[in-house]
């Protein structure tokens, strides 16, 4: 048995000249998400509709509701322009969801149909009263609300909207890395970018054996997790273990996370050109730690000539937790196993660093060489294809 959603654009429909471009790389996202569901999609200018196999309808509807770009969709039923066949299919379909309440909102979208939209709601509105018991309109906080727009041909009606995401097609704004570590702020840095369009591959720093491979796994099941909006995450797995401990080794200890940073800055910016990436990405909040204050920022930021894209920084913690638990990477983030930042960390970290002195404290290593083993030594994996990273945990 086939049915009908539409799927409404939304913020897509103030695009103006490039409307096509969102709407087709929008399209193009839907099948790829639903290609195991034998699917046909239609696109016009202000919706599109997808054809499908009910047997599928909860699978369909669940990626649905993670693919970013659509305002809301409808499971809708299609009946021909007809008045008379309009309200008994209307009722019969009304009556099997078991609403008590409705209201009637009906489109003109043929304009050549003889009967205006205020009058064809009174009509439908009187069908289903005249035909059924303890059901009753209200125009104010309905339970349902009875969507009608007519066409030349087909009429379609739904009842209430399944609101989408919104936000941008993935890939619209190309791609970006993001610094990927295993708290609860990345992985929402990453979701915002995605909803705007950024498609994301991602970076995570580990330093074998401080760090542990149930580290690792973690990481890994958070960029599956955001693979789910994304249709697939590279992650770039990037050794830091001796730079690490040069850093600790030779390195003023209140310099060393503003040091490491500088670091995984400038390793960052190698792997996103290397791998066109316009941009980095991560999960910075103004102020959470010493290395986020405005001048600890700025002075890690200066290494790097790529822009650094923060979509959490003026966030507080809790609206980030609650991103993190709507987006289901909460209960992953909080699992206790420590990544790169987490070690070797000083009892008082500098608030306000010198770039001065950074640069004195860089001239101790020869971080360009240790720049160069670690990237030599990044693995590469598709979080999407368990063969490749089933040897690495």
């Amino acid at each position: 048995m086939k049915g009908i959603i539409l799927i409404k654009y939304g913020e897509l429909t103030t695009k103006k000249d490039n409307r096509k471009y969102f709407i087709n790389l929008l399209c193009n996202n839907i099948e790829e998400k639903l290609k195991s569901f034998d699917v046909v999609i239609t696109k016009e200018h202000s919706r599109m509709y997808v054809q499908y196999d009910k047997t599928f309808e909860k699978d369909i509807i669940r990626e649905l509701k993670t693919t970013f770009g659509i305002h809301a969709f409808s499971i809708v039923y299609r009946v021909e322009t007809d008045t008379d066949l309009i309200c008994k299919e209307v009722l019969k379909k009304f009556k099997e969801e078991k609403f008590k309440t409705f209201k009637v909102e009906t489109k003109r979208r043929d304009k050549t149909f003889e009967i205006f939209s205020i009058d064809f709601n009174k009509i439908v509105a009187s069908y289903i009263l005249k035909n059924s018991s303890d059901i009753y309109v209200d125009v104010h906080n309905p339970e349902a609300y009875i969507n009608i727009e007519i066409n030349k041909d087909y009429t379609y009606f739904y009842f209430n909207e399944i609101k989408g995401l919104g936000g941008y097609p993935v890939s619209v704004q190309g791609k970006g890395l993001l610094m990927l570590s295993g708290g609860i702020d990345s992985p929402v840095a990453g979701y915002l970018a995605l909803k705007r369009g950024v498609k994301i591959e991602a970076i995570y720093f580990e330093a074998l054996p401080h760090t542990s491979l149930d580290a690792r796994e973690k990481v890994i099941t958070l960029a599956k997790k955001l693979s789910n909006y994304s249709g697939g995450i590279k992650l770039h797995i990037v050794p830091i273990t001796k730079l690490q401990e040069e850093i600790y080794q030779k390195i003023d200890g209140s310099y060393m996370i503003t040091i490491l940073r500088r670091m995984m800055y400038r390793i960052s910016e190698k792997i996103a050109r290397k791998n066109k990436n316009l941009i980095l990405i991560n999960g910075e909040s103004i102020g959470q730690v010493a290395s986020q204050t405005l001048t600890s920022m700025n002075v890690i930021n200066e290494v790097v000539d790529i822009p650094v894209i923060r979509p959490v920084a003026c966030f507080d913690k809790l609206e980030i937790i609650d991103i993190a638990k709507r987006i289901d990477t909460y209960e992953t983030s909080i699992l206790p196993y420590e990544d790169c930042c987490t070690i070797f960390v000083p009892k008082h970290p500098v608030i306000n660093p010198h770039k001065e002195k950074c640069e004195e404290f860089e001239k101790l290593i020869d971080y360009e060489k240790l720049i160069s083993d670690a990237i030599d030594n990044t693995i590469t994996i598709n979080v999407n294809n368990e063969e490749e990273f089933s040897g690495l945990l």
